[in-house]
């Protein structure tokens, strides 16, 4: 089974942040990236696919009709979608909320046919939870492997799989461990990880002559006290600081199915402003794109072989070395994450298919590129409604072009009217295409 192509059967969608909540509450609009898996509703293109969507508080009408605009029967389609929300603008995280409303519950059950699969955003044990209640299974890794996604975890796993990593030490948990490791790297400076951070938050970059300076990614108000306090709780990596430059950020966005398959779907060059992901271009660049698919297959091999079902990232480091580009292992991560709704979003608008063998997504003859980001923000989108924005990009000539599949497919339009913010996906034809339509939709809707 692929979610991103499902041919048959009711794919029940929990967008649910189920992550630390005090990292959460850092990122602008956090809610509203439950809209992130909304790709999902192109699905409905399929006439067996039926698709329940949850979420905290009720979805517009309009980006809905946003998404079934994409669709050859919109009307078909919407007898095929139920929108079931909770309508609690402070449930965070959304699955904690579900399980304690069992009326909402029951009304999935009742929408729900035998042939169901719960898709989640990330794994925890509220999501298991959920999943017994409704008596369905998870396209997920259960709980018992959750490990293999944390930061040590992923030292693991690369170092049994056999890949390229950054120097460092694992599973640390007590202050005493994490100075040893200091003092073991070389270097200057040395990156601190919590084992379950996310969005580059939850890491700290520590001069080894003075912590007083250490940067910590989650702002001013982080101090070493409340770091350490995380860190006995979670545990923690310390990993050399990679000085290389340039140094470039791909990632890898593999799947194993539930009968073991797995593969390698995409490779992406990440956009960082400093730790924090902003977006990213398919595919990775050329000259290090065959090592990061590479790698990332045999960790997907390992982890099929565990028993891991799901789609999940892998993060990477390349930089140029005098024997060709280098590829080093950052971390994996078994979820959902941020170049998955944009390759979604371009596989499915495209009809095109990933080739293995050059890392392209190609629509017959014609390879497809894009560039995305999550982060287009700007005060006088504010008090726009998400339709109004849907048709200024329609109107200014940079939706998208159904005959030639290029153009953008926009996301996180709910996050318009509070925040003025949304994300866009931009396709073309080559990877000029895409990077100068993207840069003309951000100069158009946030000013640069």
């Amino acid at each position: 089974m692929s979610i991103f192509e499902p041919s048959e059967g009711t794919l029940v969608v929990v967008p649910s942040l189920s992550l630390p909540q005090d990292e959460l509450r850092r990122i602008k609009a956090a809610r509203c990236y439950e809209e992130r898996l909304l790709f999902l509703l192109l699905t409905l293109r399929a006439p067996g696919i039926s698709v329940v969507y949850l979420s905290s508080m009720p979805i517009d009408q309009e980006i809905v009709d946003y998404y079934f605009s994409f669709l050859p029967d919109p009307d078909d389609a919407a007898r095929r979608l139920h929108l079931i929300t909770v309508n609690d603008p402070d449930s965070q995280p959304l699955t904690r909320t579900l399980l304690d409303r069992p009326e909402v519950i029951d009304r999935v059950r009742s929408v729900i046919g035998d042939d169901a699969w719960l898709v989640p955003f990330v794994m925890s044990d509220l999501e298991e939870q959920l999943a017994a209640s409704l008596n369905v299974p998870i396209y997920g890794p259960a709980m018992s492997l959750a490990h293999y996604g944390s930061k040590s975890g992923a030292r693991e796993v690369g170092t049994e799989a056999g890949v390229p990593m950054a120097r460092g030490f694992g599973d640390l948990y007590t202050m005493a461990q994490i100075e040893d490791a200091v003092l073991s790297l070389p270097g200057e400076r040395v990156m601190v990880k919590l084992n379950d951070g996310y969005s580059g938050l939850g890491n700290a970059i520590v001069p080894k002559d003075d912590w007083t300076r250490t940067e910590f990614s989650a702002g001013a108000d982080e101090t070493w006290a409340g770091f350490a306090a995380k860190l006995a709780e979670r545990g923690g990596v310390v990993e050399e600081f990679i000085e290389h430059r340039p140094l470039y950020y791909p990632s890898a966005l593999a799947r194993i199915t539930p009968g073991g398959h797995y593969d390698v779907v995409a490779t992406h060059d990440q956009v960082l402003d400093g730790p924090v992901y902003q977006g990213c271009t398919f595919p990775a660049r050329s000259e290090y794109r065959q090592e990061v698919s590479a790698s990332a297959t045999k960790i997907a091999k390992l982890l099929a072989e565990r028993g891991v079902v799901g789609l999940f990232g892998m993060d990477f480091f390349a930089m140029k070395t005098d024997a060709g580009y280098a590829a080093l292992l950052c971390e994996v991560n078994l979820r959902i994450g941020g170049t998955t709704h944009p390759f979604g979003a371009a596989l499915l608008t495209t009809d095109a298919v990933y080739d293995p063998a050059t890392g392209l997504l190609m629509c017959g003859n014609q390879p497809k590129y894009y560039t995305a980001t999550d982060n287009c923000s700007a005060g006088c989108l504010r008090g726009y409604t998400p339709g109004q924005v849907v048709r200024m990009v329609e109107r200014l000539g940079l939706g998208f072009d159904r005959r030639r599949r290029t153009g953008n497919v926009l996301h996180l339009l709910g996050a318009i009217p509070e925040h003025g913010k949304l994300g866009f996906t931009t396709i073309g034809d080559s990877r000029e295409e895409a990077e100068e339509l993207h840069r003309l939709t951000r100069q158009a809707l946030c000013g640069g």
